[in-house]
C-alpha cells in the first residue's frame, strides 16, 4: 500500500482528494494550517467528514481518524520545517500531493507577505523533504493564473508563462521552477497541476460560485465584474480528483529526459460569467440582482485550457458539465446551509 503525504488536506481539493484516495486504499497523511483566510468552521466540516474531530486536533499533534483505519492529520504550517523534517523522517512517503498554499489572487494584492512564506518558504520545505527523504514523486498545484492577459487561448503548457498579473500567479510560476530544478538536480519525478476555476461541493466561500449563491439567495446584488465579459473554464471537482488519482496510479519511471511534467487540468469549454450565474438562477429558481462593475486588479478577462497532454498522457476526461456541477454544488449549499 502506497503512503501519501497530503498537504491542504482541510482544503477544498485536498479534501475531495483525500476522500478519493482512502476509498481506493492508500495510506494517507493529511496536513493543514487551517488558517483563518476564510471560515475555519468550513475546514473543520470537511475533516469530520474524514473522521477528524475538532477537539481532538492539536498544532503539531498527529491524530488518527475516527472513520478511515488508514488516514491520519497534523495540523501544521509547511514554514515549520522542523515539524516537516520529523513527519517525514517518521513516514516513509512514496508520493507527496502538496495542494496546501495561501490561496486567492486579490488577496495576495493586500497580503504579499502571506505568499511568500506559504507559497515559498513552505513549497522550499516540501522540495528539500521530499529530496532528503527518498520521496519518488511529487504532485502539487500550481494555477491557470500563471497564463496572466495571454492572448493566445486556449492556453497551453508549451506557452511562455513570463507576465504574471498577481503575486499569487507569481508564486505559482516560481514553484514550477524550483520543482524543475529540484528534478534536474536530485532526479526524482516531478507534476505540477495548472488548475482551472475549480468548484463544486465543499467549496471555498470566496469562490465566485459560493459568492453568486449567496447573493442570490439572500436577494443581495451579484457583482458582475467587467461588466459581465470574462470567460472562465469551470472544472468541476470530480474531474479534478479523477486527474489526481490517475497520476498517483501512474508509473513515472517509464518519463524519458527530465523527471518533470506540467498539466492543464480545466474543463476545455469556457463559460461566459453571466450564463455561469444563470445556471445557478436556474438551479436555485431564483433571479440574480446583477450589479456591473470594472475588471479588479489582478483578474483576466478569458481562461481556456487545452487539455490535450492531459488527456494524451493522463487519460483525464472531464464529463461534468456546467447544469450538472452547479446542480450538485447548489444542492450541497442549501443543505449545509440550511437554506431549503
Amino acid at each position: 500500500m502506497k503512503k501519501i503525504l497530503l498537504t491542504g488536506a482541510a482544503g477544498f481539493i485536498g479534501f475531495h482528494i483525500a476522500k478519493r484516495l482512502l476509498l481506493s486504499g492508500y495510506q494517507v497523511i493529511g496536513l493543514d494550517s487551517i488558517n483563518d483566510y476564510y471560515d475555519v468552521q468550513l475546514k473543520y466540516a470537511r475533516l469530520k467528514e474524514t473522521g477528524i474531530k475538532q477537539q481532538d486536533i492539536q498544532n503539531g499533534k498527529l491524530i488518527k481518524s475516527v472513520c478511515f483505519p488508514a488516514y491520519s492529520f497534523i495540523q501544521a504550517n509547511l514554514e515549520d520545517r522542523q515539524v516537516l523534517e520529523q513527519l517525514f523522517g517518521t513516514n516513509k512517503f512514496d508520493i507527496v500531493c502538496n495542494f496546501a498554499a495561501q490561496a486567492g489572487v486579490r488577496y495576495s494584492i493586500d497580503n504579499p507577505d502571506a505568499y511568500i512564506q506559504s507559497n515559498l518558504v513552505g513549497f522550499a520545505n516540501i522540495l528539500e523533504c521530499c529530496r532528503h527523504n527518498g520521496v519518488k514523486h511529487l504532485i502539487y498545484a500550481s494555477s491557470s493564473s500563471i497564463y496572466g492577459n495571454a492572448k493566445k487561448i486556449p492556453f497551453s503548457e508549451q506557452d511562455r508563462v513570463d507576465s504574471p498579473i498577481s503575486l499569487y500567479a507569481a508564486t505559482k510560476k516560481a514553484n514550477e521552477l524550483m520543482a524543475y530544478a529540484y528534478s534536474h538536480l536530485y532526479h526524482f519525478q516531478t507534476t505540477g497541476l495548472r488548475f482551472f476555476t475549480v468548484y463544486g461541493p465543499w467549496g471555498r466561500p470566496d469562490m465566485s460560485p459560493h459568492l453568486f449563491t449567496q447573493a442570490i439567495v439572500e436577494g443581495k446584488p451579484v457583482k458582475v465584474f467587467n461588466y459581465g465579459n470574462m470567460e472562465r473554464d469551470f472544472t468541476y471537482i470530480d474531474d479534478v480528483v479523477d486527474a489526481v488519482k490517475n497520476i498517483v496510479m501512474m508509473d513515472v519511471t517509464q518519463r524519458k529526459g527530465i523527471p518533470y511534467q506540467i498539466y492543464n487540468i480545466g474543463n476545455d469549454i469556457p463559460v461566459s460569467l453571466l450564463s455561469f450565474i444563470e445556471a445557478i438562477e436556474i438551479a436555485l429558481g431564483k433571479k440574480a440582482i446583477k450589479e456591473l462593475l470594472p475588471m479588479q486588479a489582478g483578474d483576466v478577462e478569458k481562461t481556456w485550457a487545452n487539455i490535450s497532454k492531459a488527456k494524451k498522457e493522463l487519460n483525464y476526461n472531464p464529463k461534468t458539465g456546467i447544469s450538472q456541477g452547479i446542480d450538485k454544488f447548489v444542492n450541497w449549499y442549501k443543505v449545509y446551509y440550511n437554506k431549503d
